[in-house]
């Protein structure tokens, strides 16, 4: 296999998302155009991306700034601090394509962690939209003089797209009804399932609101 100096033009553009039906884990796919320049015929794509949220391009208000402040510090400091953050990087197999181009998925998925920073900034949210930056890289895999060749994805190729706060609230609310996660240090764990048993409380939800509470 040999490479060539002049490989495909690649363009990729994001149209849109939606939630992954029958998914094991909460996933988002991401549909994305791809497009070609050139004679060569593309016979395969390897495609990675890293994706990125563009959190000064959006406005917030003043809930969303108090529950953002845990990342980016008081609203005063957020001319500094306010700055993108590594959502995830995903990958997608694409197969052949030439004139037209084609559309592929990419599966993003998504965590309820709260030690995690993107469900922190997401769950914070209130609504509206959040800007996404895709990063792309990979390999492009085409025909050329009858030969099979090998080239990188160029690494200027990005793309921007805009996701509703709803699809990922909408997802987390499918796979969780109702619900939040937090994880715990086992000995913080076993302190606060003994004080469950010594003070004979029902549920998790009655420890915590008693602890909040003072009772």
């Amino acid at each position: 296999m040999t490479t060539t100096a002049c490989p495909p033009a690649l363009r990729v553009t994001v149209e849109g998302v939606e939630a992954a039906e029958f998914a094991a884990v909460p996933t988002l796919r991401f549909h994305a155009r791809l497009d070609s320049a050139g004679p060569a015929e593309i016979r395969s794509l390897d495609l990675h991306a890293q994706i990125r949220i563009a959190a000064a391009r959006r406005p917030y208000d003043d809930e969303a700034r108090e529950r953002l402040a845990e990342l980016f510090g008081p609203p005063r400091d957020w001319g500094r601090t306010l700055r993108s953050l590594l959502w995830t990087h995903a990958t997608a197999r694409v197969p052949a394509f030439h004139d037209g181009g084609c559309v592929a998925e990419i599966p993003v998925t998504c965590t309820y962690d709260f030690d995690v920073v993107a469900a922190k900034y997401l769950h914070a949210l209130p609504d509206g939209e959040v800007p996404l930056e895709f990063l792309f890289s990979g390999t492009i895999f085409y025909l050329e003089g009858g030969l099979l060749r090998a080239a990188r994805v160029p690494w200027d190729t990005e793309a921007e797209f805009t996701m509703p706060v709803r699809v990922w609230k909408d997802l987390m609310d499918h796979y969780f009804p109702g619900s939040a996660w937090l994880r715990l240090d086992r000995s913080v764990f076993d302190r606060l399932y003994a004080y469950k048993v010594r003070n004979t409380l029902t549920g998790w939800d009655d420890v915590i609101s008693a602890l909040l509470e003072g009772r």
